[in-house]
């Protein structure tokens, strides 16, 4: 059978096509910037029914909306980084500018970073960090779904091959508490790669905190990445930072044991052991960042 290509300029029209895909035993790929789905295909015969949602109208929107923020399907890296977007974004903003080149931040898409799922998907952490909730949409209905039970494993997520993610919303507060009055919420992401640039990590940490006026922590969300299938919040650490003051030193707080929940492994970029240890230095480079 004859691979297909379809590109629809409407969102009802690309769901048929999802829901069709499944009936006849054929599923659809949906991309977007599809700057992962060819490369990974180069010398392969190209036999998938592809869904490009490129065109689809409405999908690169990022704004605010009922009491968070909207980050579209389509919207790109790029559209990321020049989006004006508060102090909490800044985690994600910088992981923006460390996705490859210039032409794949303009090209590839947050959302698809999601769903390609990659241990090392920079945006992941970020986006636990900041409590994301994921939407999938299909003929049969809409859902919604936390970043952290949407990634399953390496490159798995539970998306049905009939859904579409339509976008990620950021809730305003991490954490979904009230924000007490004078508080103020920042973040930050660091990332360890063989170079500096054009590079995939060996470990990377988001965070975001959020501090009163005296400077007290009132929430703290950190993420690991590259060092288990998928990225893992570091949920100890967090309650042990509740009640802290963000100042210098605040990262001689973060232990070892922190981390026991990760699961690295050893590849062409770094042992096991190496992993663990960048992430344990990386994590606290992280909060006294955010302290100075």
């Amino acid at each position: 059978m004859v691979a297909s290509y379809l590109r629809p300029a409407e969102l009802p029209t690309a769901l048929e096509a999802l829901a069709q895909g499944v009936a006849e035993g054929r599923p659809r790929v949906v991309v977007a910037g599809a700057t992962d789905h060819y490369p990974a295909r180069v010398g392969r015969v190209a036999d998938e029914d592809v869904l490009d949602i490129s065109a689809l109208s409405g999908l690169r929107e990022i704004a605010a909306h009922d009491g968070g923020w909207w980050i579209g399907a389509g919207a790109t890296w790029t559209d990321l980084v020049e989006r004006p977007l508060p102090a909490t974004f800044d985690g994600l903003r910088r992981a923006a500018r460390a996705v490859g080149g210039l032409q794949i931040q303009n090209r590839a898409t947050i959302v698809g970073n999601v769903c390609n799922a990659s241990p090392a998907a920079d945006g992941i952490p970020n986006l636990l960090a900041l409590d994301a909730i994921v939407r999938l949409i299909s003929v049969r209905g809409e859902r919604r779904v936390p970043i952290g039970e949407f990634v399953t494993g390496n490159r798995t997520t539970v998306r049905a091959p009939d859904e579409l993610v339509s976008g990620l919303f950021v809730p305003d507060q991490v954490g979904g508490s009230p924000a007490e009055p004078g508080t103020r919420a920042t973040s930050t992401f660091l990332k360890l790669g063989a170079r500096a640039y054009l590079v995939i990590s060996i470990a990377m940490v988001a965070a975001v905190v959020v501090r009163d006026a005296g400077r007290r922590i009132t929430a703290a969300r950190l993420a690991v990445g590259a060092c288990s299938p998928v990225a893992r919040r570091i949920s100890d650490l967090e309650a042990e930072l509740a009640g802290q003051r963000l100042q210098r030193g605040i990262g001689d707080i973060v232990r070892a044991d922190h981390l026991g929940s990760l699961s690295p492994i050893d590849d062409v970029r770094g042992t096991a052991g190496y992993r663990r240890e960048a992430a344990l230095i990386l994590v606290r480079r992280a909060l006294e960042e955010l302290a100075s």
